[in-house]
C-alpha cells in the first residue's frame, strides 16, 4: 500500500519559518543575560514555547497541513505573546 503524502501549505511554512526566527533570536537574548539566575528564570518560562514550537513543526514534517495545523499554531503564538508580556527581552 503507498505511503499517503503530507498536504503542504506554503503560507503555513511562512508561519513556521518566521515563528523559528523569532525563537532563534528570543533564545539567543536568553544567552546573552550574564546573571545565570535570571537566564535560568527566563529559560524555565521560555521552555513551554519552545516545545509548543516544536510540536508545530513536528507535526507539520509528519502529517502536513491538517486540522490540527491551525489550532497548534495558535497555541505557540498565544504563548509566545504571554512570555513577551510576562518578561522583558
Amino acid at each position: 500500500m503507498p505511503k499517503k503524502r503530507r498536504k503542504l501549505n506554503k503560507d503555513f511554512e511562512r508561519k513556521i519559518y518566521s515563528s523559528k526566527k523569532n525563537v532563534e533570536l528570543v533564545l539567543a537574548k536568553i544567552y546573552d543575560i550574564d546573571d545565570e539566575d535570571i537566564q535560568n528564570e527566563y529559560m524555565n518560562a521560555f521552555n513551554g514555547v519552545v516545545f509548543l514550537y516544536d510540536e508545530v513543526k513536528m507535526d507539520y514534517e509528519i502529517q502536513g497541513f491538517n486540522d490540527n495545523s491551525e489550532e497548534l499554531l495558535s497555541n505557540y503564538m498565544n504563548a509566545f505573546k504571554l512570555f513577551e508580556s510576562e518578561f522583558e527581552i
